[in-house]
């Protein structure tokens, strides 16, 4: 990794459609169908972002971020907007189908688990070693927070981002087979995969005190 990349906790101020920008690129196939067109929902991800549910990367000079991995822990995660915000952005016939497709793509934490709501780092940082610094960085999140496990989802068009997990601890526990979002959202199967927090000497309890980046 290039020296001048430091890992941080939560969203910079000022940051939110930079961050909104990466998570279109990596999983735009995915949330275009409820959130889309593009610039609409960079727009709605931007507006609605929960800055202390992701780490970043930043990269100096200018603390510009090129690197986020979200995640969700205390009844939160990164990409915010309820019920209200998208039949207000969207209007209440174009808003209903987006909420049955968001609807598809929710994922509750069991009690003692983070979820990850995915990674996505600029391209031309691809390769430098963001992502592994970023998944070590959630994991000690985890750990602080008094959790047991960390749970993710990974689709069958992205073996790289599997790879990575798996290196990193992550093992496959289930796959959903969905054909039927195969043309909508471009994946046919998702692969549930786990990593094991061991317990913190002196016992950590779980909570929500991560302190949002300022």
């Amino acid at each position: 990794m290039d020296s001048t990349t430091a890992i941080r906790r939560g969203v910079p101020r000022g940051s939110e459609e930079r961050v909104a920008d990466l998570y279109w690129d990596a999983f735009g196939r995915k949330l275009g169908a409820a959130l889309g067109p593009a610039g609409r929902g960079r727009a709605f991800i931007a507006r609605h972002l929960h800055h202390d549910r992701a780490v970043v990367a930043v990269a100096s000079p200018g603390e510009h971020v090129v690197g986020v991995a979200g995640y969700q822990l205390g009844g939160r995660g990164l990409t915010g907007g309820g019920v209200r915000d998208v039949l207000s952005g969207y209007g209440l016939f174009r808003g209903l189908p987006r909420l049955a497709v968001l609807a598809l793509l929710e994922r509750t934490p069991a009690p003692g688990e983070l979820v990850m709501d995915g990674i996505a780092v600029d391209p031309a940082h691809r390769g430098t070693g963001i992502g592994s610094l970023l998944l070590r960085e959630i994991a000690t999140v985890a750990a602080e927070h008094g959790c047991s496990r960390i749970r993710l989802d990974v689709i069958d068009v992205n073996p790289r981002a599997r790879a990575l997990y798996e290196r990193h601890g992550f093992a496959a526990v289930r796959t959903e087979r969905t054909p039927y979002l195969q043309d909508l959202m471009g994946f046919g199967a998702v692969t549930t995969m786990h990593r094991a927090i061991p317990a913190r000497p002196g016992g950590s309890t779980p909570g929500d005190t991560l302190e949002q980046q300022r």
